[in-house]
């Protein structure tokens, strides 16, 4: 449903978990009875419950590779959360859209029941029943591990409504209750349907194409990705929370969506048939077939800067022919162009802001030099040594019309300070 294929793990057992290691690899220290109580008399929460209630056996699932294990928490750290001690995730704290790295969820064991008088009991496990009880969910972990989404090339991974239903039946397959002999009884694994509040956005999709964005079929992965984790202020985030944001309508509530990137991803590859997409930038810039259609269209001396949306436009069209061609879809083609020609025009932008600096420093520089000019050129003139303006005028590299005007000017200067 992604687009791309991956190979799904097998769910087993971890070496060291199993009789035949000697289960080297767990060593478990539940609390001791007087440990383990509940006064249901207690004034006060905090004594209520005796300090060994804090113990904690786990199951653990790698759902990336099918790795499972068990293990438990040591019951004497107070304070701290549990979750802390966990060896991953706990399924209600990440969601229903992407899964972490590493995919690793701990399944927390029921301890406390109550038996037929209506007393506390707590019962703890031994590897054995552990062991047991790991290879009795073994199919569950596969359904799970088998119906996530492994998105792009990468197999990201991501919940699908089947992989969480799935989740849901481990969970409740490693509850447990005693029977009047005090004999643990599990209960009974299942393989329940995607109930109809569970839907997969590839279906939605399906169900409302007048809905579809025609710009996923040549979207990047980037760009695909900020679609599915589009967020609402109110109402649906999301693959259908954007459609319908778009569209100005309203999904009615209730429902959980899932496989939002799949989604996408599978749009995208539908759309390009047995062509690969491939980003422009990527295949310009390292194909053989990309640098060639590159250079083909180059002008002599022409730059994207001065290139007109129409020229990009034409630029596309020949790309896309040529990549065609070469058996790929190109993504993100006219933003990359357009990207491509923002740089160039960026680097002109600074080329004139460097002008433009260097224009300004050389114009105080020749205010700065004309002054010692003028100064120089007052003192020459003010000696009357015979030397007519022109001889003076190639000495200052000026014009002999400007040297007789600023001898008139300083002649004026010194008559008005003489009738003074």
């Amino acid at each position: 449903m992604s687009g791309t294929e991956h190979s799904k793990p097998t769910a087993h057992v971890v070496v060291g978990y199993t009789p035949q290691d000697g289960f080297v690899a767990v060593q478990f220290s539940p609390p001791p009875a007087e440990y383990v109580w509940h006064d249901r008399q207690a004034e006060h929460r905090q004594d209520r419950f005796g300090p060994g209630n804090c113990y904690q056996q786990w199951l653990a699932v790698d759902v990336a590779t099918g790795a499972v294990w068990f293990g438990d928490t040591d019951w004497r750290a107070q304070g701290g959360s549990v979750d802390q001690s966990l060896p991953g995730h706990r399924r209600a704290t990440v969601g229903d859209g992407a899964l972490p790295s590493p995919a690793v969820f701990a399944v927390l064991l029921t301890h406390r029941t109550v038996d037929d008088q209506g007393a506390d009991t707590w019962r703890f496990f031994g590897v054995e029943e552990l062991h047991a009880l790991v290879r009795r969910v073994l199919p569950l972990v596969q359904r799970v591990i088998g119906s996530l989404h492994r998105v792009g090339s990468g197999g990201d991974l991501e919940w699908s409504a089947e992989a969480a239903t799935a989740w849901t039946d481990l969970e409740q397959a490693c509850r447990f209750t005693l029977d009047a002999r005090g004999t643990v009884t599990w209960s009974e694994p299942r393989m329940s349907p995607v109930p109809a509040w569970r839907v997969e956005v590839q279906d939605f999709l399906a169900g409302n194409p007048e809905f579809c964005d025609p710009a996923w079929a040549t979207a990047t992965d980037a760009e695909l990705d900020g679609c599915a984790a589009y967020k609402a202020d109110s109402g649906y985030g999301g693959v259908p929370g954007l459609m319908c944001a778009t569209a100005g309508v309203r999904i009615e509530e209730g429902y959980t969506f899932y496989g939002h990137r799949a989604a996408l991803y599978a749009y995208r590859a539908a759309a390009c048939g047995d062509r690969a997409p491939v980003e422009a930038g990527l295949w310009l810039r390292t194909s053989d077939a990309g640098r060639s259609s590159w250079e083909g269209a180059k002008v002599v001396g022409a730059s994207l800067a001065d290139a007109p949306d129409c020229v990009l436009d034409h630029l596309a069209e020949t790309f896309r022919s040529a990549a065609a061609d070469d058996g790929v879809v190109l993504t993100g083609l006219t933003a990359y162009l357009r990207q491509q020609r923002a740089g160039e025009r960026a680097a002109v932008d600074d080329a004139l802001v460097a002008t433009g600096e260097e224009l300004k420093r050389l114009e105080e520089l020749l205010k700065e030099v004309r002054l010692v000019r003028n100064t120089v050129l007052t003192r020459v003139l003010s000696w009357t040594d015979g030397r007519d303006d022109e001889v003076i005028a190639g000495l200052a590299a000026m014009s002999p019309v400007a040297v007789a005007e600023w001898r008139e000017r300083l002649t004026a200067d010194r008559g008005v300070r003489s009738e003074a």
